[in-house]
């Protein structure tokens, strides 16, 4: 026992220095930027520290959460991408297998009520859970990772950092990982600096022209600033008939709800192929084709699209153009938000 705390003692000593010495965690700062909404998330109830997000930083990118080891949160969320893959339409888990939706985008998450393409998820401390105890994602158990972490080499020392007690336990693995994710945060594109008046936010006629037919056609559920108006809409999608997937019904149990999905945010789309919650389009272009040729009426559909929308080749790619200006490279580069190996 005097081996093991001395062992736990000369851990704690070595994240101190090595604490010490790090900036790149430096401004551990939550934003909420000029004009936008209060978030939901309440921080109060998970106060955000420098050693809160490093840990919870350490346990996205290590494969431990994982029924076999092989597979982390960032294997389906890797940040050059918005935090999502590009590799493939549908998410693949543990031993190769095959999930039944696309991953979504991980930023901004302080302002989600629910996650999930149907919602079934409220709360961001808990959405972890999905993934880890789903069988084809990470196949674990929350009380399974409490165990492993207890024994894995540095996790003890850096729950005492983080709160205060070298005791793992579920909740604070969950906390500590919410700490990471509310710091996932995009304002700083092209457009927000437009909107702002800023350097570096000059539009040329294509992108305003864009702007301007996305706020005819796309703003009422893709609300600025957010991109998202956080509703759950049929937009007239045709069933896969292997998946068979029909959204938030199967969480609500309400056929008014039958093909309703989140409305994901646009910010960083260009970087977040491939689309839609079952990865079917390859590209925004296929998309704003859907809409404008192939929408299915159905008594769900939103009313968005009962009408079909009209748009030229030109405004499909002008809308594209002005898209692309929502790519934060600040966000898709944030050194904080890279895997350190710690």
């Amino acid at each position: 026992m005097k081996k093991y705390a001395i062992a736990i003692s000369l851990g704690m000593f070595i994240l101190f220095i090595s604490s010490a010495f790090d900036t790149k965690d430096d401004e551990i700062k939550f934003v909420i930027p000029k004009g936008w909404p209060k978030p939901v998330y309440d921080f109060s109830k998970n106060k955000l520290t420098s050693e809160g997000f490093r840990l919870g930083r350490k346990l996205f990118y290590d494969p431990i959460l994982s029924r076999d080891g092989s597979t982390s949160c960032a294997n389906c969320h890797t940040q050059w991408s918005a935090f999502t893959h590009v590799d493939h339409g549908l998410s693949h888990g543990i031993n190769g297998l095959k999930g039944k939706r696309n991953s979504l985008t991980l930023f901004n998450l302080a302002w989600n009520k629910a996650f999930m393409w149907d919602g079934g998820v409220n709360h961001l401390e808990v959405q972890p859970l999905a993934p880890i105890a789903n069988e084809v994602e990470m196949g674990n158990s929350l009380e399974n990772i409490v165990k492993a972490l207890d024994t894995a080499h540095g996790y003890r020392a850096r729950f005492y950092l983080a709160f205060g007690d070298s005791a793992i336990t579920g909740q604070h693995v969950l906390k500590a990982i919410a700490q990471f994710l509310v710091m996932f945060q995009s304002y700083n594109s092209k457009y927000d600096k437009y909107t702002r008046n800023e350097p570096g936010g000059e539009m040329t006629e294509q992108e305003l022209n864009g702007l301007k037919l996305f706020r005819q056609h796309c703003n009422s559920c893709h609300a600025e600033p957010l991109f998202t108006n956080y509703s759950f809409q049929n937009t007239g999608l045709s069933v896969d008939t292997f998946l068979n997937d029909y959204g938030r019904m199967k969480v609500t149990g309400d056929p008014k709800d039958s093909l309703k999905f989140r409305v994901p945010s646009l910010r960083n789309v260009a970087m977040s192929y491939p689309y839609m919650h079952d990865g079917r389009f390859r590209s925004i272009i296929q998309v704003l084709d859907h809409y404008t040729n192939s929408v299915i009426q159905s008594p769900t559909l939103a009313k968005e699209f009962k009408t079909p929308m009209v748009l030229s080749v030109q405004d499909k790619k002008d809308i594209f153009e002005f898209l692309k200006t929502l790519s934060d490279k600040d966000f898709l580069y944030d050194m904080r938000l890279r895997d350190w190996r710690e």
